[in-house]
This record gives structure tokens, sequence and C-alpha cells, in this order.
């Protein structure tokens, strides 16, 4: 079935495509565009969707002027499925401009999704407002818009307000001949009844729950009665939900059981792994796991095919809060049954693993992560003195996954997801301040945490290598600085992080004589501050390797283009300014006259015609990610991936300009000793830092992160 549904919207897609270039009518080809645009969105291909709809504005500017509006409005809805609001915001409202004159319907469509890119913002007042003119203008869009405005006064804690809308929406819906429409909107009113009833809200919380059961039967009788496949799955999933919440598993799951069915017989998985996932909840409240764990796994089975549409419609939460506790649900659940037991360990990691890549298949936007998945077979077996680190943070409790060489072991810390995340917040937060060493608590509860629960066997195994696959917050810290109480965690070990076993090439590389090419900035442009060491730094790493430097207005994206294309350089080092966004559009490096985003690094390194051969070593020395915020923190994490590099040498901050160029002077010299890994020679480099009594604070030196190969 879904097979099916896919080839029809690729057929419409190949239709309206096929329309556009045989016609000579402008106003025609602006239609199949919009169309094909409509198709890509189905089918989870925004930036495809983005660049038609783009395509469509320039043709009708200029061939279709009455039509501007119309593709304005669907290319705001694009940008809004794409998590870009603010484009959306922008986009509408000259959609809104433009429709007034002449098409009331397409006001008020335009004003109801100028609501929702506001709301995605969290500019619930300005939405509501957007949301009374819409119904105000045109009475067919009323009922959806005052859906959404119930909703964003509840999001806006106004649930008062909200309960009033509520009320003359209900009588307003059931006026309604049976319909999509009206089944659509009774489920709002369910759902939005229900927010009511979970929040204690007047009217009182029984009451509300009432209404939404009601408004939930009546809609599941208005889907019946139409045949409307996907409006029944989603009123009996939220029946089924209601009953959840009222602790009535028996009836809940009978209602969830039925969802299923009504989801697989309408083809709709984007409905039907809500429904899978609910089940495995239900199954582990009756303690019946192991149908628990068949639940839970189809539904990851079934976002498989639908996740890169579902993560583009939950821009107000991270991929990891709104689609995330699936896949950790059912590692906690196989973590529960392991005993001991080997198998359900690995099951258990192995379902974190989908859910790192997916989360950052969701930052990037693309299948890069796929793509690396296809090359590669991941970390079946570590080489002898190196462990792998795989915390797994759950609600109640951390989980360490230590892979040694012989095999996986399991270790339990009974510390709550809450207040772990609040010591690595406070950790951050004092690191980066080098005046102070209120860090050391910090940097030594995190590590009885995770490290002295493994320490034996990492002693035990004589492991000089630790490889860390970070969850969570974690990805925003350095373990390189968590403490013993006598030492730095880098004085004992070689550190790497990798986004993923998954998602790392673990093989040697052979190495051959390394050919660099050295990019940088040491002036101010662009209002970024000068970085004045970076011209000493460049120089003497081209003492060691020679290699080509692109300084200063030399250091252009054009530039770097044709030397990436004209010599097959092994490492390629950055010394500019970098920045690690949420918000993939936001995040870029800065050359002299532009700023160079990811995608655009992917090309010029990736594998091409110009190039066979990944790059071995590409290093960012003077990049920042934001503290605290773990999304953009995917973008450093994923840097190797996206740029299509073995490894990458990145900050978490902007280091002390002195203190930067010193320590990738050392890491490139230690670098060149027989034998040396990367790991290695990051820790030398860190630990002749933590020696020189000008630098021994980790603000100077732990920042510096080594990820992907560590070899």
């Amino acid at each position: 079935m879904k097979a099916q549904a896919v080839g029809i919207a690729l057929l419409l897609t190949a239709a309206s495509v096929f329309a556009q270039q045989q016609t000579k009518d402008g106003a025609s080809q602006v239609i199949a565009l919009v169309q094909a645009a409509e198709a890509d969105l189905r089918l989870g291909r925004n930036p495809e969707a983005l660049a038609r709809l783009q395509q469509a504005v320039v043709l009708a500017r200029g061939a279709a002027p009455s039509l501007v509006p119309t593709v304005e409005n669907s290319l705001g809805n694009a940008y809004l499925a794409s998590g870009r609001a603010a484009d959306a915001e922008r986009t509408l409202r000259f959609a809104i401009e433009g429709a007034r004159r002449s098409n009331v319907q397409l006001t008020a469509s335009a004003l109801n999704n100028l609501g929702n890119a506001l709301a995605a913002q969290g500019k619930f007042a300005d939405a509501a407002a957007a949301y009374r003119e819409a119904i105000h203008t045109d009475k067919a869009i009323s009922a959806r818009a005052s859906a959404n405005l119930a909703r964003v006064l509840m999001d806006d804690g106004r649930n008062g307000e909200a309960a009033s809308v509520l009320s003359a929406l209900d009588a307003q819906a059931r006026a309604l001949e049976p319909s999509q429409e009206k089944a659509s909107v009774l489920i709002s009113i369910g759902r939005l009844y229900a927010r009511l009833a979970n929040s204690g809200a007047k009217p009182a919380a029984g009451q509300s729950g009432r209404r939404a059961h009601a408004a939930l039967q009546d809609a599941l009788a208005v889907a019946e009665s139409i045949d409307d496949g996907r409006s029944k799955a989603y009123a009996l999933g939220y029946l089924g939900e209601l009953y959840e919440q009222a602790q009535r598993t028996d009836e809940a799951l009978q209602m969830t059981q039925r969802a299923i069915v009504a989801a697989q017989q309408a083809d709709a998985p984007d409905i039907l792994y809500r429904w899978q996932w609910q089940a495995g909840r239900l199954h582990k409240a009756q303690a019946r796991n192991e149908q628990a764990i068949l639940s839970y796994q189809h539904a990851i089975s079934t976002l498989a095919a639908v996740r890169p549409d579902l993560a583009a419609r939950s821009m107000r939460t991270s991929f990891r809060e709104s689609i995330g506790p699936v896949y950790s649900e059912l590692a906690d659940l196989l973590l529960q049954q392991s005993d001991g037991d080997r198998k359900y360990l690995l099951e258990a990691r192995n379902t974190m693993e989908l859910l790192k890549g997916a989360e950052l298949q969701d930052y990037f936007q693309d299948d890069c992560v796929a793509e690396l998945k296809a090359r590669t077979a991941g970390i079946d077996q570590l080489a002898p003195r190196t462990a792998a680190l795989y915390p797994i943070i759950l609600n109640d409790r951390v989980e360490l996954l230590l892979t040694l060489p012989d095999g996986i072991k399991r270790f339990t810390t009974r510390v709550d997801a809450a207040r772990l995340t609040n010591e690595i917040r406070a950790f951050r937060l004092r690191l980066e301040r080098r005046t102070t060493h209120q860090y050391y608590p910090h940097a030594r509860q995190l590590y009885d945490w995770l490290i002295r629960p493994i320490a034996a066997e990492l002693e035990k195994y004589q492991v000089e290598t630790l490889v860390i696959v970070p969850d969570g917050a974690l990805s925003t810290i350095p373990l390189a600085a968590l403490h013993d109480g006598e030492r730095f965690l880098v004085a004992r070990y070689a550190l790497a992080t990798t986004p993923g076993l998954t998602l790392t090439d673990p093989r040697p590389i052979g190495r051959t004589r390394a050919q660099m090419l050295l990019n940088g900035l040491s002036e101010s442009v662009q209002g970024f501050p000068p970085l004045p060491h970076v011209a000493e730094e460049l120089q003497g790493i081209q003492q060691l390797y020679g290699g080509t430097v692109l300084q200063n207005k030399a250091f252009t994206i054009p530039n770097m283009e044709k030397g990436l294309e004209a010599t097959p350089y092994t490492i390629v080092h950055i010394a500019s300014h970098a920045q690690f966004n949420r918000d993939i559009d936001k995040t870029f490096l800065l050359t002299f006259e532009d700023k160079l985003s990811m995608g655009r690094l992917e090309q010029f390194l990736g594998l091409s015609k110009f190039r066979t051969e990944a790059v071995e070593l590409l290093t960012l020395s003077a990049c920042e990610t934001a503290a605290g915020d773990d999304r953009a923190a995917l973008g450093l994490a994923g840097l190797a991936i996206k740029a299509g590099a073995r490894s990458a040498l990145a900050t978490l901050w902007v280091v002390n300009d002195p203190a930067a160029a010193a320590m990738v002077s050392h890491f490139y010299r230690d670098l060149q000793s027989p034998g040396a890994s990367k790991a290695s020679a990051l820790r030398q480099a860190q630990l002749k830092l933590l020696e020189d009594p000008r630098y021994r604070h980790p603000n100077y030196w732990s920042a510096f992160l080594l990820i992907g190969n560590w070899l």
C-alpha cells in the first residue's frame, strides 16, 4: 500500500512537470509547478518543493500576476513545512497583501497559514489576531481557523478564552454537513478539550473530558458515514489515548487496535506509527513486555517511511522531543529485559543508533547519513586497548553500554535525566569562564556518574583510547575535562567522539604524504572580530606539511572550490569563525566575502568526479556551538558526515586565539609521529597545553573534539 501511495504521488509530480514543459501558457506553467511542489511536500521532498515554488513565483510575476498571491501562499506553507517559520511569515504577509484586493477566500487561507507561522515562532498574540481575522473574512475557513485559535490561546496560557472559543466552535461544527472537514474539526475539538481536561482548567476537568469523548465519537460517526479512513483512524486512536490517560487500559487497547487497522486500510503510515507506539505503551502498562517490544518495533519500522515529513511538522519541538521517545522507550524496554543477555543490549544500542541517524538526517534535511551507512559497516569489533562508551539517557537513570574488544557490558547510574542535564548545563557554562575554577565540582560529579562505574573495566583491559557516543545534552560538553579528583580524563585516555557506531568507518587508513589546503581569516570581515594569530597558525602548519594557503582576501568560496577540484587534498584546515546553529540554514563557516554553508562544504569535499577518496581530516579551529542547545550540537557532531570527511577536529566554543594556534600546532606535529593516531595526537596536544601555566584551565584545551575516525 505504501508503495502504491508513493507511486501515485510520483505520478502526480511527473504529470505536473510534463504539463509545465508542454504548455507555453504562463499561467498553466505556474499551476503545474504548484501541483508538483505539493506532490513533493507529500513525499517529504521539501527542498524540491521550495525550488519549484520559488521558480513559480518568478514566473507568475512575469506571466500571470494574478496567481502571485496563490503561489506565495503555497510557498509560505512550504517554508513552514521546512521549519523556516520566519521566511513563511514574510512570504505569507506578501500573499495576504496581494489577495486582499481580489480573493476573499485566499486571503482567509493565507491569514490562517500566517497564524500557523506566527505560532511556530511563539508569537501567540499575533497568531491569535491572524486567526481571528481569518474567521471573520471567510465562513468556509472559519471552523479551521477557530480550532487553531483555541490551540494558540492554550499555548499562551489563556485557557478560559480557549474554552469559550471551543464552545462556540463545537456548536458550529455540529451544524456542518457530514464531510472530511467536519470530521477533522471534531477531532481537533476533541483533542483540545482533552488538553483542557489535563490542565485542570475551567470548565471542570471532568466536563472537558466528557466533551472530548463526545467530539471524538461524533468524528468517528462522521468518518464512518462518509467512508473516510484517515479520519476514522485519528478518531479511534485519540479515543484510545483518552482511555489511556484515564488508565482504562483494556478499553484503550481495544480502540488503539481498531485505529491501527483503520490506518493500515487507509494506507496512512503517518498516522499508523502513532497507534503502534500507543499500543506499545499500553502493552507495557499491562506488563506484556514482549508484545510491547513488538509494537514499538513496528512503530519504528513505520516511522522510517514518513520521518522526514513528520520532522518538518514538529517545528516547535525538537525531533528528539516529538518523535525520539518511540526509540528511547523501546531501548528502555530492551534493557529491562536484558538480564545480562547481550542480544538485548545490542538491540537496545541498535535502536538508539536508529534515533541518532534520524536526528542527524532531520538536522541536515538530506540523506547524507543513509549515504554514509551504505559505504561503511560501522564498528563491529574494536582494536585492542580501545573501548566505546555508549551512554543512554533515560528518564530515571543513565545506562552505560561499554563495548570492549571481547563484547558489550552494561552499567547503570541512578540519576534522572533532569538532574543529569542540569549538571551538564552547569558544567558547560562554567567551563567557558576561564578566570574561575567553578567547573570543578561539576567535572567531579559527571565523572562519578559516567566514568567511575566503568573505570575498573577500562583498567582491566588496559584501555588507551576511549570512543564516546554522546547522548542528548552530553554532545554539548567535552568529556576530556571530567575529573576523578586526581587527574582530568584526558590524562588517562585518548578520546574521540562519534555521533554513532554505525556512522563511523573505523578502518585504519594507509598514511601517505599529507596534502594540505590551509584556509584562514586573520582580518575582521562581515562584522566578525579579527583572529590575529591565524597567520602564525597557518604558517606553522605549512612549515610542517607544506601545502596551499588561502588567507584573508584569497580565502573565498570560488578559490576554495578551484583548489579542491584541482588537487586531492587529504587535510583541509580552516582557521575562521564558524557557527553551529539549531537551524541548519544558519550554520556556516566564514570566508572573506561570504558565509559557506554546510551544503556547499559538502559539495566541495564530498566524493565526486573530482574526488574519489574522502578527505582524511577537516579541521575548524575557531567554531562555536551555543551552550545548552542540543540541536545545534548535532551540526558539530555530524560535521564529518556532512562534509564527507573521515574525521573532523573542531571546537565547542571559540578558544583564546594564541591557545588555539598552539594547540593546533602541537596536534599536527604529534600527528607526524610514526604510528600516531589522530586521537593520540589530540591527547598529546591537550596535555602540552595542560602543562603550560598559561593554559592549564580546561577552557583553553578541552573545547577541541575529534569527531569520526580516530585512527
